[in-house]
């Protein structure tokens, strides 16, 4: 049987050199603070001229920092490689998922099936002079801004596809954060890749 295919919300992130690390990691915790099921005491950063939700978890907290860390290793080592002036490009992925009980007469156990994918299209702008520094951090805070209104709107409107709990673990979906997500193929679904 066919899986549906999750709902993906692409955001697209510009970011420059200097203040990408943060953007990508408030635009992360502003979807995990509406997806995160454990409870949680509600936080704040400031980034940029923003102030967005923060999701205060140990374990959350690292994996974000070192998806973050790995991706704009990436997106430095692609810049060094002359690609400069075309402005460097990675993606993140965030995914939620069910545990399922397999339904194969041959596989026992469980399985865990993707219900939400959150797509961050990361784009590197490196500003040479000051009045492009200016044009680029105004671009950035618009971009954060339209990017933090897109999760909430999206988060408020689309919840019909949320598995229910039927568990009672801390954290009843699991998730993962993965650096340039290669497409789910046949073979993935299946689990033989």
């Amino acid at each position: 049987m066919e899986q549906r295919r999750p709902p993906e919300y692409i955001i697209e992130v510009f970011a420059d050199p200097s203040s990408v690390k943060d953007v990508v990691r408030g635009i992360l915790h502003t979807i995990f603070f509406h997806r995160f099921f454990p409870s949680i005491r509600p936080k704040t950063r400031d980034i940029l001229d923003l102030t967005l939700p923060f999701v205060d978890d140990v374990e959350l907290e690292t994996l974000i920092d070192q998806r973050t860390a790995t991706l704009v290793r990436q997106l430095d080592t692609s810049s060094d490689q002359g690609a400069r002036n075309t402005g460097v490009r990675g993606l993140m992925a965030v995914q939620f998922f069910e545990k399922k009980r397999r339904k194969a007469w041959f596989m026992k156990g469980e399985e865990e099936v993707c219900w939400e994918q959150w797509t961050l299209d990361v784009t590197l702008a490196t500003p040479r002079t000051e009045s492009e520094r200016a044009k680029v951090r105004k671009a950035m805070e618009a971009m954060l801004l339209k990017a933090a209104m897109k999760i909430v709107t999206t988060v408020n409107r689309e919840k019909d596809h949320i598995p229910p709990i039927t568990t009672s673990e801390a954290n009843p979906f699991p998730y993962q954060i993965v650096i340039n997500p290669k497409d789910n193929g046949w073979g993935a679904r299946m689990g033989i890749f």
